[in-house]
């Protein structure tokens, strides 16, 4: 008797990460469904950044027989993960939320919201700004005997590559802060670290961007930003004190 008492908690918490998992799925589903007619629309736009800087009538080729097909498809699927993010988020805060403390929840809500938002920012920020001046300089200083014919499902791992390095870079504010939260640093820390920060951020730009030196400040300048908007969000939201949070409801 007391074993199976002690299985139906757990049973139950599968039953509803099944549920969650389930809903998530079918969320994204109804995105992507409503996307693919848009698909081709999609790469057009995608390509805009480097179509826009390829000399007059020339434009993207496919190596593989089916790469125009498969390229635009692909992008979909990921478009279709990057607006469906808050959904997927809003099912596993809702799977772990009843056994968070009274004060997780109340922090741990602004956390996901702003990193969601910074990682849009981050992709926005790629798009509109970093890829156009990348390809710029890129097709600017080029060798004439080199006529640029890019592969679309290259060019396609290329920008999703950018854009997931953009929006977890501009995730550094919310990093800093869960540190913090989690006393392994604090601001004063952060302040003093300043320095080696910054040295780290611009070696870390130069791996993750392409080998120029405009993405590279284009990501580097950002994150120095971000990090002191960290430091100054780690301090505010600093614990000030340590009493202990009230368990949740039911919690023994």
């Amino acid at each position: 008797m007391s074993e199976n008492f002690n299985e139906s908690p757990l049973i139950e918490h599968l039953v509803e990460l099944r549920a969650r998992l389930v809903r998530g799925l079918l969320g994204l589903g109804v995105v992507l469904l409503a996307l693919l007619p848009f698909a081709r629309t999609l790469y057009n736009h995608l390509a805009t950044p480097l179509v826009s800087q390829l000399p007059a009538g020339q434009s993207m080729i496919a190596t593989n027989p089916a790469g125009a097909f498969f390229a635009p498809l692909k992008l979909t699927f990921f478009t279709a993960v990057f607006i469906a993010v808050p959904w997927l988020l809003y099912q596993a805060w809702a799977f772990v939320a009843p056994g968070l403390y009274a004060r997780e929840k109340r922090l741990a809500v602004p956390l996901l919201a702003s990193a969601v938002a910074l990682f849009y920012i981050g992709c926005a920020f790629a798009y509109f700004l970093v890829l156009p001046a990348v390809f710029h300089f890129l097709t600017t200083f080029r060798p004439e005997v080199i006529a640029i014919t890019p592969d679309a499902n290259a060019y396609l791992d290329f920008v999703l590559a950018i854009f997931f390095a953009f929006g977890a870079s501009f995730e550094l504010p919310v990093a800093m802060v869960i540190l913090v939260l989690l006393g392994w640093v604090t601001p004063q820390q952060l302040r003093e670290g300043r320095g080696y920060a910054i040295v780290g951020i611009f070696v870390l730009a130069a791996v993750l961007t392409p080998p120029d030196v405009v993405s590279q400040l284009m990501l580097a300048i950002p994150m120095c930003v971000l990090y002191e908007l960290g430091i100054h969000a780690a301090r505010w939201l600093q614990p000030r004190d340590r009493e202990r949070d009230v368990p949740p409801k039911g919690a023994s």
